[in-house]
């Protein structure tokens, strides 16, 4: 083994872009977070070949003066922290001094900046190494230019993903600045092509319009809580609009996006059963804090954040989710979802058709390997890849498929608010294949679907039951006999106090067999075995389930396999008194799995069909 020796800085240097640029993305972060950081208005993002052959980042920031400039290219000068207890109330996005020798030891490296008060200075550097040194104008504002990204660490290239998936990622990174910071204009190109443009005006409905469409945008409902550490602001979808990731969750805590799968959850968790099973809400959620309850330098990159009474913050976005839902609109207006479905698909469509516009015509002389263009990108990931969402996203399955244990995990410790918009009255006069109930009202006509609504009514009967501590019993006439191999036998065993808890009461009888003499008086009559089995056979199969989980699945297991199903044909007197028990229940608009349960066509709607008045 060699001697120990003080590494060279250029060597050092590449290390720390290992840690800071692990992509043309983390380039365009880190400057537009010094760009913001210099009071930018606007901002505009270039970029060819998604980043890897040119990124330029151009504002009308403060500056640097031309003393400065050098200093700015050596690691760990900062202008943010002075000493170390400015690490404790940090307000700024880049306070490491990391990120500019960073980048410039893997590219070339152009900055043209000035104050404003005196000529500016435009300097080149190459591999970290300063080689050329002008006068530039006075124009306020920094321009950087990053070229031939990784030119001299070619092992870093193997590690890139096509330019679509590249320039996905620049594309998100751009939406998720836009809604951080909605005061300040951004403008990206992609090989001289608009991508993005917000008006800056302060407006963050306007910016999720620029993102995510006017008709999403229409839709979203404003959220607002606070306590005595933090403040909630922001937007978040009604349940009809979802989308099959997490990813379109925007996390912000004092201007800073950040990812946090626990704050996340939280968003969610404030819907209670309203999102379908596998689906995920758009989200937008501001938090501001004093800096002393964050610590922000537990990451290279910055993007994770260590919180300070975090299930407090928890709790506060949860609750202020479920009060913004509660006040909304929960029955979906049968036209407008179709008209906001088709306007959604048409926008997916026209950003897809942008990226291969773009990619299509780029310069033939810096065109990149072919064989990138063949890994398939999802239209709207070109929007809202992950680069900070960094959760995977899963296939959206139909709720008759869906593994009771992922909704019971959803659910868990939750509580069903009761609705603040009142369910309408309504007059039943009709089924259509025996699937589907209509009524009206002075409003319009109302579609129910019956099996939702018959889910809903039972699944919040069999919750209340299973929750509750006496567990009345019914005797059994004749005892019944449960046979299981071994290791289930005894994995029962294990678990006899969480079926003791839900009113099952199992005593050994031989080897391997459980005998029954009783079950809850709320078990149906010529279902009592079958019930029985489902229960334990779902605990055995998923025996980590925690009893509030074991509750919450086995309610909605319940009530999915005890609900009519479709071509069931039901007597006016039981379709009267079915919209009569859903009336009544404490969230009569979802089934559980978060499906609707009715939509409404109003007397408007009606009259536009058929051309009584016109649109």
């Amino acid at each position: 083994m060699s001697g120990i020796q003080v590494m060279p800085l250029s060597l050092s240097n590449q290390i720390a872009a290992g840690e800071v640029v692990e992509r043309p993305a983390s380039v365009v972060k880190e400057l537009v977070e010094n760009a913001l950081d210099a009071g930018a208005s606007q901002i505009d993002i270039r970029v060819e070949e998604a980043g890897l052959l040119k990124i330029e980042v151009t504002d009308n920031g403060t500056g640097i003066s031309s003393d400065q400039v050098e200093l700015a290219f050596e690691r760990h000068a900062t202008s943010k922290l002075h000493e170390k207890d400015d690490l404790f109330r940090i307000r700024s996005l880049g306070f490491r001094g990391e990120a500019l020798p960073s980048i410039a030891s893997v590219s070339e490296l152009t900055i043209e900046t000035s104050t404003g008060k005196a000529a500016g200075v435009h300097l080149k550097v190459k591999g970290g190494e300063i080689i050329a040194q002008s006068a530039a104008a006075s124009r306020q504002g920094t321009t950087i230019v990053v070229e031939h990204l990784f030119y001299n660490t070619p092992a870093r290239l193997k590690y890139i993903k096509t330019t679509q998936t590249e320039m996905a990622h620049i594309s998100d990174l751009i939406n998720r600045f836009s809604f951080a910071h909605p005061s300040v204009a951004f403008r990206l190109l992609s090989d001289g092509n608009p991508v993005l443009r917000t008006a800056g005006n302060g407006d963050l409905r306007q910016a999720i319009a620029g993102v995510y469409g006017v008709s999403t945008a229409k839709k979203m409902v404003k959220i607002s809580a606070e306590n005595f550490n933090y403040q909630i602001e922001g937007f978040i979808s009604t349940p009809d609009i979802t989308r099959a990731s997490n990813k379109y969750i925007t996390l912000v805590i004092n201007h800073r996006v950040i990812r946090n799968f626990r704050l996340s959850r939280a968003v969610e968790r404030g819907y209670g059963s309203k999102l379908m099973v596998n689906r995920r809400p758009i989200a937008i959620v501001h938090i501001t804090t004093d800096p002393l309850l964050l610590d922000v330098n537990v990451h290279p990159t910055k993007q994770e954040v260590r919180i300070s009474d975090e299930d407090e913050l928890a709790e506060l976005i949860t609750q202020a989710v479920r009060e913004s839902i509660q006040t909304s609109e929960r029955i979906p207006k049968a036209l407008d979802n179709m008209k906001a479905n088709q306007q959604i698909k048409r926008e997916e469509k026209n950003q897809q058709t942008t990226m291969e516009f773009n990619l299509k015509n780029r310069n033939p002389s810096q065109a990149m390997d072919s064989a990138y263009l063949k890994e398939e990108v999802s239209p709207l990931s070109f929007n809202s890849s992950s680069f900070f969402g960094g959760y995977e996203s899963r296939p959206s399955v139909g709720h008759d498929e869906e593994n009771p244990v992922v909704t019971a995990k959803k659910r868990m410790k939750q509580k069903e608010e009761k609705h603040v918009i009142p369910f309408p009255d309504l007059e039943y006069f009709g089924q259509m294949h025996g699937t589907y109930l209509f009524a009206q009202n002075q409003d319009g006509l109302y579609i129910i679907d019956q099996h939702a609504a018959q889910e809903r009514i039972k699944y919040e009967q069999y919750r209340e039951e299973l929750g509750k501590e006496e567990n009345h019993q019914q005797q059994l006439l004749v005892p019944i006999l449960l046979h299981y191999p071994q290791d289930d036998f005894i994995l029962i065993k294990e678990h006899m106090n969480e079926l003791n808890k839900v009113g099952l009461y199992l005593e050994t009888f031989g080897d391997q067999t459980y005998i029954v003499h009783s079950h809850p008086i709320w078990f149906e009559g010529d279902q009592v075995e079958e019930t029985l089995r489902e229960m334990i056979d779902f605990l055995i199969e998923n025996e980590s389930i925690s009893l509030a989980e074991f509750r919450e699945a086995t309610a909605i297991m319940m009530s999915c396999k005890r609900s009519i199903k479709a071509n069931h044909h039901l007597e006016n007197e039981e379709a009267r008194q079915l919209l009569l028990d859903l009336s009544e229940c404490e969230n009569p608009y979802n089934c559980p799995h978060g499906r609707p349960v009715l939509v409404h066509l109003t007397t408007s709607d009606m009259e536009k069909m058929f051309k009584r008045i016109q649109d």
